[in-house]
């Protein structure tokens, strides 16, 4: 049977029935996309919710019941700051995850410089021996790095948690800038040089402020993995004038495990709130970072 395509009813026909069946497809995903954000949702519901509650308040009522009012949030709050020292945990983590981020990545820009732009002799060699290190979990490295930290005197060490954290965070930026600093064109660095420049003025004046969205993306994701390690800082520096905000947070559960969790949420909610202010403030940086390319 012939078919006429300029039939205006046929066509309409067809419209209408593409239409219909895409609506009735949406219709079956409409249950697992309200599942998935009902699941989303329900922990950050308990979190808001149980940070309002007084202990007794929070054993007496159900777990996502609302709570009597607000003014219990500041309790909870001066209890998790006092019991826990959260001041100097927070200052702990906020200059091990600032400083160490920073260096970091400040040191995995000049090697991915060297390894791009220098023509160093094993380049790629050079790069596989430091990014060969992540390959394997960081449970692997503890034992021998305590046995080595005791030995040299860097257990409950300010110093000694920097200069881990620095080691660590070094592989994966290096990862992304080398790929970065290539796709930057070479007739940039060359110019300079002829008008005279360093390799250093190339270097900070050239090829960082065209990786400067990737250098920020870097510096943001290493600083998080810093603040929230628990890993390193739990085994390494566990001493109450050195240890991170995450082994503070630990031992509201452990030493104080009579505090109720509604002062457990709080000091938890307290403890995000750096890394979400850091995010908000560069997050323009962060999402041109996420290309992998250069601003």
């Amino acid at each position: 049977m012939a078919v006429d395509i300029t039939d205006k009813a046929f066509i309409s026909g067809l419209i209408e029935e593409e239409k219909r069946a895409q609506r009735q497809g949406g219709r079956w995903l409409v249950i697992p996309i309200l599942a998935l954000t009902i699941a989303y949702l329900t922990p950050l519901y308990y979190l808001f919710v149980t940070v309002f509650k007084t202990t007794q308040e929070y054993a007496t009522k159900g777990v996502l019941e609302l709570p009597a009012g607000l003014a219990p949030i500041v309790d909870n709050a001066v209890q998790a700051w006092t019991i826990a020292n959260l001041g100097q945990a927070a200052l702990n983590s906020f200059s091990y995850a600032l400083i160490g981020a920073a260096l970091a990545v400040a040191f995995a820009a000049a090697a991915a410089y060297g390894m791009t732009r220098l023509h160093l002799l094993g380049s790629n060699g050079w790069f596989m021996l430091i990014f060969t290190g992540t390959l394997f979990p960081f449970q692997m490295y503890l034992v021998p790095l305590l046995f080595g930290y005791q030995r040299l005197g860097l257990v409950n060490t300010w110093f000694g948690m920097l200069l881990v954290y620095v080691a660590i965070c070094i592989p994966f930026p290096l990862l992304v800038l080398r790929n970065s600093f290539s796709a930057i064109t070479r007739e940039v660095d060359e110019a300079a040089r002829i008008e005279g420049a360093s390799e250093w003025r190339v270097f900070t004046s050239m090829i960082v402020p065209n990786a400067m969205g990737p250098l920020i993306a870097l510096f943001l994701l290493q600083f998080t993995f810093i603040w929230n390690d628990l890993l390193f800082s739990s085994i390494l520096a566990n001493g109450i004038e050195v240890r991170s905000i995450m082994v503070a947070l630990q031992s509201l559960q452990g030493t104080y495990s009579t505090l109720g969790p509604n002062v457990v949420i709080t000091a938890t909610l307290i403890s995000s709130i750096p890394t979400v202010l850091l995010f908000i403030a560069l997050r323009k940086y962060f999402m041109a970072g996420l290309q992998l390319g250069t601003k």
